[in-house]
């Protein structure tokens, strides 16, 4: 059995791998949300793969990470791994990006959740209409279809 061969038994065992890990054996890395083609490593891509890797944590009021989000909490806690600073809840991330179009998003872009003229809900934008978010109490960190056309879009800078 070759290096390459044994990646998903080595995975399986082990739980997760880290990328240097999965690139050490040859293998490469696939993150739900993400294109096929490579990617840029920016800010904002970073912050999708951080998200996506923190899929089945559960949601809790309140909490950052880094096992345990509320949905402000997820995109905070992403982007600081990605090395940008948002500050603590959906409404305040939202005053703190460059609103964009739904025509000009792009994955790692931030989706904001409405009611009027009131965020009450963020998540990561992964591209075909979907985004990862922490979306209630009870819930987990998951990819999802967006359900809503009350939504607006930010780009963190």
């Amino acid at each position: 059995m070759t290096a390459l061969n044994r990646v998903p038994s080595l995975m399986a065992r082990a739980g997760t791998a880290s990328a240097l890990t999965i690139a050490a054996v040859g293998g490469s890395i696939v993150a739900p949300g993400l294109s096929a083609e490579a990617e840029a490593a920016t800010p904002a891509t970073k912050a999708l793969q951080v998200a996506a890797s923190k899929k089945g944590a559960p949601y809790k009021w309140g909490a950052t990470g880094p096992y345990r989000f509320d949905c402000s909490g997820l995109t905070l806690y992403s982007f600081k791994k990605a090395g940008k600073k948002l500050p603590r809840t959906a409404a305040q991330q939202y005053n703190k990006t460059r609103h964009i179009s739904a025509k000009s998003r792009k994955a790692g872009d931030l989706v904001f959740f409405h009611s009027g003229s009131n965020v009450y809900h963020v998540g990561i934008y992964a591209g075909k209409g979907k985004l990862w978010h922490a979306p209630k109490s009870g819930d987990v960190v998951r990819l999802q279809k967006i359900w809503t056309k009350s939504v607006w879009y930010g780009r963190v800078s």
